[in-house]
């Protein structure tokens, strides 16, 4: 048996989980077949109803100065800006990720919800829907314009996740979906989530981890072309960043979310057209060779000949906030 850190003894211990069986919860070299569930009961809200938003606190981080591995959070928020109008017909494993999310919620729900990345606000209308009066974060530009005319009964506001415009404990259930992976630091997303929920409030976060688009890097690997992903923090980094905040993690499920594409140009396509190729640093142009290199190193690395997969391996964190 794997080794099991302090901090996964402990983790599993909260959530219930069998260390001995389902240690994978924190590896990133596991490739989920299914979703892993703990045994932990998924505590509901203690929300109240009629809260509204504060106008906000004016929190301003800079950007370029603050980077995680050379990823600057201007220039993820330009490059989604630019893939705002495609970005709802090209995103169909992203909004089956975040639908997921919001099944995750629990079936009563009231106040005040903060849709935290909202992108074109798709899903803060989901949360509208289930009597929230919702609100839309985001730090795309492009997105909150194209979010604002789709749903002008709605509230968008542009902000980072590590500076939420809101005020501190206003928000009754958080939730965000394949957002939170582009911040810089895990440990200021956990301290603002912390800050602006209520005591008794939940949030229910999908965030993709380490292990992500791994047949990509291992055919760049095989076809020897530089790495061009972005690193990404581990479902491991995530659940210390929550705790080390106070934030009661409750339950978290690993879940490996596949994309099958006919050909390696679809399978690129998919990432750039929805903006995330992101990796903070100037990339070189993939030529028609090295994109030829790709479409043969594939099948070296895969069974299916005929099938190009991309997996999105994500992490479903259930969190409470206690006084």
């Amino acid at each position: 048996m794997k080794e099991v850190s302090a901090l996964q003894a402990n983790a599993a211990h909260e959530i219930g989980v069998d260390v001995a069986t389902k240690l994978n919860i924190f590896d990133p070299s596991y490739k989920a077949t299914r979703s892993i569930h703990s045994d932990t009961t998924l505590a509901k809200s203690s929300a109240s109803k009629n809260t509204k938003v504060g106008q906000g606190i004016n929190i301003k981080i800079d950007v370029d100065s603050n980077t995680r591995m050379g990823i600057s959070e201007k220039a993820v928020a330009e490059r989604f800006s630019k893939a705002a109008s495609r970005y709802d017909r090209l995103a169909a494993i992203q909004h089956s990720i975040a639908e997921q999310g919001l099944r995750n919620l629990p079936v009563r729900l009231n106040g005040v919800a903060l849709d935290i990345g909202c992108g074109t606000g798709v899903h803060t209308q989901s949360l509208n829907n289930r009597g929230l009066q919702a609100v839309g974060v985001d730090i795309a530009e492009g997105m909150l314009a194209l979010a604002g005319n789709n749903y002008p009964h709605l509230t968008f506001k542009q902000g980072s996740a590590q500076a939420l415009p809101f005020d501190s404990n206003t928000i009754d259930v958080a939730y965000s979906s394949m957002a939170l992976q582009w911040a810089n630091s895990p440990s200021c997303v956990a301290k603002e989530i912390h800050r602006v929920l209520k005591n008794g409030a939940i949030a229910e976060l999908a965030i993709m981890v380490s292990g992500s688009f791994e047949e990509l890097t291992r055919a760049r690997r095989v076809a020897q072309l530089p790495t061009a992903t972005t690193p990404l923090p581990t479902g491991t980094t995530w659940y210390a960043a929550f705790r080390d905040t106070k934030l009661a993690v409750k339950r978290i499920i690993t879940r490996d979310y596949v994309d099958s594409h006919s050909d390696m140009m679809s399978l690129l396509r998919s990432v750039k057209g929805i903006g995330a190729g992101e990796t903070g640093k100037q990339q070189k142009m993939l030529s028609r060779q090295d994109i030829q290199k790709l479409s043969k190193a594939y099948p070296k690395i895969h069974s299916k000949v005929a099938c190009f997969p991309l997996t999105y391996r994500v992490c479903h964190f259930r969190l409470e906030k206690h006084a």
